[in-house]
């Protein structure tokens, strides 16, 4: 008997160990997020920095990963560390909304082990102004 609630025990307490945290907002740049910029935030933002960024920008340089995901609710965003989830795995949700970041939250930083990225809105035709 002893040895069943050890194990379940163990078993509950490992459980909350790997308990992932699930954050979901919208994906961007750290620079976009600091200037409130996100329905027209600039792609070159993502990499090499800031705003027009590329006019200075020398290719050769390391590209700068400052991702972070502005969550609406909290009004605040996370930076984004990778941790079991690749840089390209993001690019499709970099400044799109209700991306869901699941990982480990410790601060204001999340190690992001997967995402969830919803799907494309359907295009459609605006009939009235026809």
């Amino acid at each position: 008997m002893k040895k069943i609630v050890l194990i379940s025990l163990l078993l509950l307490f490992a459980s909350f160990l790997s308990a992932e945290d699930t954050k979901e907002g919208f994906l961007t740049s750290k620079w976009c997020a600091e200037n409130s910029i996100f329905s027209d935030c600039p792609l070159e933002s993502v990499v090499c920095g800031y705003e027009d960024c590329y006019k200075e920008w020398d290719f050769s340089q390391k590209q700068i990963d400052e991702l972070v995901l502005y969550v609406y609710d909290e009004d605040r965003y996370y930076n984004i560390k990778l941790a079991g989830l690749k840089r390209y795995e993001l690019d499709i949700a970099i400044n799109r909304d209700k991306v869901k970041i699941i990982g480990d939250i410790v601060g204001d930083i999340i190690f992001a082990q997967r995402v969830e990225v919803p799907p494309q809105p359907k295009k459609s035709l605006f009939k009235e102004c026809l």
